[in-house]
């Protein structure tokens, strides 16, 4: 996933307020008390309040210490939900998305695991809590190495690690039961076909560098059936996948996917090319633009209510860009942190992918009926890639926004 160093911070993704018995925990290692009691609270007011309710994953995600698996300088993010650096370009995925493609998969105690992706081990950790063997390749070297080494000292022995593209999959240990996917090909690499057993699941994110959806493929009888999913982004397949790659991104040519919500690609109705949708619903009457536009609710002061969409970009070439949409409000106001409100956030990203720079359309409260919105927000020099956040973001209210558009300068 990209990086999003402040996302919790900025916008205070909502943790539970009450305690739950911590689980037993492999290896222990510097859990403490209170990373035990945020650990609990993630769980209960957003994995599991988002839809995650096999109890076998949400009894993983309890008990897997993600503050063991991020910088020493990032630990008091970690159980926020999102995604944070590891270095090397790479980034560890947000909580709610492990969790979903652990549960997707359906794992039993009795499966053997291949993950591509090792990144700091987290998602292996997940999987160990609950399968039999998890294999686990990542193409980073020294990635790889020290999410080995912080496997084992973690008591993670069912895992095996190593250094490799995983374009190429794990011949030696195959077939496999299921396989977890944790970076982006244009297209399913053969030999996870070919390594994933009859009968067996693997869930990965596919398409452009910016644009990619899950994919669930179950393999019946040596064919694949395919399941589209949800919309997501992933940090690119690298090695031989990434030399494969067909479409690359534009950044001089900036632009935003079904802006307009008028395309939706999967079975839950959600809107095509907008990635880690919360509390937001697909409208299809009286628009302001088109035949849909979408819409944002949030009682509960924090709870994140947002879509996301990432873009390539060459601040060295753009240094401003326009952006405009049609919105609507009904009771909007603040929650309880000072970013907490609906509100277009932009932010830009280097060829490292760290924050470069942040610009806001908005924000708005109050109640005031549709209308159009154009603004300008500066791009930073170094920028190469940015992610626009549409939606309350913590706050409170109704808002509705169509035809998201945006132009370079």
């Amino acid at each position: 996933m990209l990086v999003l160093t402040d996302f919790g911070k900025r916008f205070g993704i909502t943790l539970a307020v009450c305690l739950i018995a911590a689980l037993p925990l492999r290896g222990m290692a510097k859990d403490t008390p209170a990373f035990r009691q945020l650990r609990l609270k993630m769980v209960k007011n957003v994995v599991a309040r988002d839809g995650i309710t096999d109890e076998a994953v949400l009894s993983a995600i309890r008990a897997v210490p993600r503050h063991e698996f991020v910088r020493t300088s990032l630990q008091k993010l970690a159980y926020y939900d999102q995604a944070l650096p590891i270095g090397f370009k790479q980034t560890i995925s947000p909580p709610f998305v492990v969790s979903y493609m652990t549960q997707t998969i359906e794992p039993k105690p009795s499966d053997r695991v291949l993950e591509i992706g090792t990144g700091s081990g987290y998602q292996a950790a997940v999987l160990a809590e609950i399968v039999d063997h998890v294999y686990t390749i990542e193409i980073v070297e020294p990635l790889g190495k020290s999410a080995a080494r912080r496997l084992k000292r973690l008591g993670y022995d069912n895992v095996t690690a190593k250094v490799g593209d995983g374009y190429q999959g794990w011949e030696e240990y195959a077939p496999f039961d299921k396989i977890i996917v944790t970076c982006s090909p244009e297209d399913v690499p053969q030999k996870l076909i070919d390594q994933l057993r009859d009968g067996g699941k693997m869930i990965i994110p596919l398409g452009e560098r910016h644009q990619q959806v899950f994919y669930l493929f179950e393999k019946q009888e040596g064919e694949l059936v395919k399941q589209q999913l949800i919309p997501t982004l992933f940090v690119p397949m690298t090695g031989k996948a990434e030399d494969e790659r067909q479409v690359q991104p534009d950044p001089l040519h900036p632009r935003i996917v079904n802006g307009g919500f008028e395309a939706a690609g999967n079975e839950e109705g959600r809107a095509e090319g907008w990635h880690y949708q919360r509390q937001n619903q697909r409208i299809l009457v009286q628009a302001p633009e088109g035949k849909a536009y979408m819409q944002f609710q949030n009682d509960t002061p924090g709870r994140g209510s947002q879509i996301l969409q990432g873009f390539a970009i060459d601040g060295s070439e753009i240094s401003h860009l326009d952006i405009s949409l049609f919105v609507r409000l009904e009771a909007g106001r603040k929650g309880p942190l000072q970013y907490e409100l609906p509100a277009i956030y932009v932010y830009f990203y280097d060829q490292s992918r760290q924050v470069v720079g942040d610009a806001v359309v908005g924000p708005w409260t109050g109640t005031f009926p549709w209308k159009e919105v154009r603004e300008t927000v500066k791009v930073p020099r170094h920028a190469t890639e940015a992610i626009l956040r549409v939606g309350l973001n913590g706050g409170l209210g109704t808002l509705c926004v169509d035809d998201i558009r945006i132009a370079p300068r």
